[in-house]
């Protein structure tokens, strides 16, 4: 567990973070987060941030949407996420989680007229889905929220209700991890990561607009390929049979970093092991997210000086 969290404009130790049962986001959902990774690198003794600017970036997006008042600028937000690790005293992989949300107690569903809050915590963490190597999934029977309707590119935190139901059905019934169709039948993503698959040699994925979150580990993997693999990325619909007869498949996302997938609705993808592009780049990721890789080392901001 923590030992300090940023709420209300300072670090506090976590048991004094509290918020009321009355505060209007735990009532309507009217919150925004960002998920974080920090890697521990034990040669070096850091804890390295991934890509931490452009994770407050989309936070700062995520709040536009949802009218959310945040004070502190990019880099504001990084310092005060570094001095916050550095409090904590993490000495391994760490997941962050900065939350912007309506603060104020009281009925009424509205995004105006409001209060705002902020806070950050962080906690220990390592796999999100267990069998990284060879996850086995279903397509789900919930379709992913549309745009119109609540924007899934936002991470609000009542958009989620969409993950927990997709997820929580296919896992009742044995499996990893859910693979979540549009409202027009075509590939989303996971529950709550991005999915690529390959075909002939070809990385292919959903487009942005189909209604995935633009995942930063997803611009991440397609950098990765093109850069390091000479692989580049096809962005476009995917029908629900072609993850049938794909070469590979894999989720990538802050949490579930890149999970090869070797079973979709109990028909084996490739060779029923995890493909050679999802091998490279998952060691790829590992690498470089640790600190280890000088030519990608502007994407890691080091915790302790």
């Amino acid at each position: 567990m923590p030992k300090y969290a940023y709420f209300n404009g300072e670090i506090v130790p976590i048991e004094q973070a509290k918020i009321s049962i009355m505060t209007h986001a735990f009532n309507y959902g009217t919150g925004v987060f960002e998920g974080i990774r920090g890697y521990w690198n034990d040669k070096d003794e850091q804890l390295h941030i991934f890509r931490l600017s452009e994770h407050y970036e989309r936070f700062h997006q995520s709040c536009r949407i949802v009218k959310i008042g945040l004070p502190h600028p990019v880099e504001e937000l990084c310092d005060i996420t570094c001095e916050l690790m550095r409090k904590n005293g993490f000495k391994e992989d760490t997941y962050i989680r900065p939350l912007a949300y309506k603060a104020t107690e009281g009925i009424g569903v509205r995004l105006h007229d409001l209060e705002d809050g902020f806070c950050i915590f962080g906690v220990p963490f390592g796999r999100y889905i267990q069998k990284e190597e060879g996850a086995r999934v279903a397509v789900s029977s919930w379709r992913r929220i549309e745009d119109n309707a609540a924007p899934a590119r936002a991470k609000v935190t009542g958009i989620y209700i969409n993950s927990a139901l997709s997820k929580t059905e296919v896992m009742e019934s044995g499996f990893d991890e859910a693979i979540v169709l549009t409202h027009d039948g075509h590939v989303s993503e996971g529950s709550a990561e991005n999915i690529f698959m390959v075909r002939g040699g070809k990385l292919i994925t959903p487009g942005v607009t189909e209604n995935i979150l633009e995942g930063i580990t997803r611009d991440t993997m397609m950098q990765l390929a093109k850069d390091e693999l000479g692989v580049d990325t096809v962005e476009r619909q995917i029908d629900r049979s072609e993850l049938y007869v794909a070469d590979e498949i894999f989720f990538c996302g802050t949490g579930v970093q890149v999970a090869a997938v070797i079973e979709v609705d109990r028909r084996q993808v490739g060779n029923g092991k995890i493909g050679p592009i999802a091998e490279k780049l998952r060691s790829l990721y590992f690498d470089i997210a640790r600190g280890r890789v000088d030519k990608y080392k502007h994407w890691c901001t080091p915790v302790y000086k």
